[in-house]
């Protein structure tokens, strides 16, 4: 559908919900970025959350736009993408991101972006409008990402279990605290680079489907790029104090030292993630961090009816969201 059946009103909606879903990603994630360092007692929780939105809004500079541009052009076919499709996506994220943000369930907001823009599109243009490839690649990543961050998370604290060993534990808290600022940073960097690009992408889309917007450039325009970051960062601040007590307490019992392994662990992952332009979850990458750090030091540290309980929601997540997207694109048929 082109520009011209998209109305100036339809656009600023759309605009404004992708906006405000990329704030409630920034509010159910930032127990990503800041459980580990909550739950160490390093910082207060007023005091994360700011310290992690300010990073979220830091990775702007940093990042290249692989994530956005994966999004945009590589999860299903642009030409089938009009405002139907881009509501259904965003009514069905937003809907899986409240509802597992309401019971704590760590699930995955880049996942429920993913459900939703497949549940759009199939029910608009059947199989032949998703981009297998990618698809393989980002559902992959679905075990990939938390698998090397429980493999980062768990080599890091054994290695500096090893290092320190000499040391008394008192010692290893104080340098570890101050050590956890940075690596807080760090995951929070990866988390903004990550994750505010999936809906830098999704308002991109919708710019060239209104027609306001070149499907050959390879830039989106900087207000988008400056308010999806803003967003993100406003969210954070604002935290998902349900989920912080899931990832930060239920699932291990955690030190400096551990968090600051976990975070590490985590930041890696997705570095390397946003550098391929795969867009992971940060969800699945910090709890796999998580639970390694937990296992390194004794397998039984771990609460392994949370993480299955975890897990589970992120088997649901694509398939919950991609339906209520389907309704979403039958509803937005009757609305405008």
């Amino acid at each position: 559908m082109t520009g011209m059946h998209m109305s100036l009103g339809v656009l600023f909606l759309l605009v404004g919900l992708a906006l405000a879903f990329d704030f409630m990603n920034g509010f159910h994630d930032a127990a990503n970025s800041i459980a580990t360092v909550v739950s160490t007692g390093v910082l207060r929780p007023q005091h994360a959350v700011v310290w992690a939105a300010l990073f979220n809004f830091i990775a702007v500079a940093i990042f290249p736009l692989h994530v956005a541009a994966a999004i945009g052009k590589g999860t299903i076919d642009p030409g089938i993408i009009d405002q139907y499709v881009i509501f259904g996506t965003l009514v069905g994220a937003i809907f899986w991101n409240v509802i597992t943000w309401y019971f704590g369930i760590p699930s995955s907001s880049s996942h429920a972006l993913i459900g939703g823009l497949v549940g759009a599109a199939l029910v608009k243009s059947g199989p032949s409008a998703l981009v297998g490839s990618s698809l393989f690649k980002i559902v992959a990543f679905i075990v990939v990402s938390p698998l090397l961050g429980f493999v980062l998370g768990s080599i890091l604290m054994v290695a500096i279990s090893w290092m320190f060993h000499r040391s008394t534990p008192g010692h290893v808290d104080k340098w570890f605290r101050r050590l956890q600022l940075l690596s807080a940073g760090l995951y929070s960097l990866g988390h903004g680079g990550n994750d505010a690009q999936k809906t830098i992408g999704i308002i991109w889309l919708t710019l060239i489907a209104a027609g306001t917007a070149d499907a050959h450039a390879q830039m989106p325009p900087t207000w988008v790029i400056v308010a999806c970051y803003f967003a993100i960062a406003a969210g954070t601040m604002l935290g998902g104090w349900r989920i912080v007590k899931t990832m930060g307490q239920r699932l291990t019992k955690l030190k400096p030292v551990g968090g600051f392994c976990a975070e590490g662990g985590g930041a890696i992952t997705l570095f390397l993630a946003s550098a391929l332009g795969i867009p992971v979850s940060t969800t699945h990458t910090i709890t796999g961090a998580i639970v390694g750090v937990g296992a390194a030091r004794k397998f039984s540290a771990v609460r392994w009816g949370v993480a299955g309980g975890i897990v589970w929601a992120w088997i649901l997540t694509i398939p919950a969201s991609a339906a209520v997207a389907a309704l979403a694109w039958y509803l937005g048929r009757l609305l405008f």
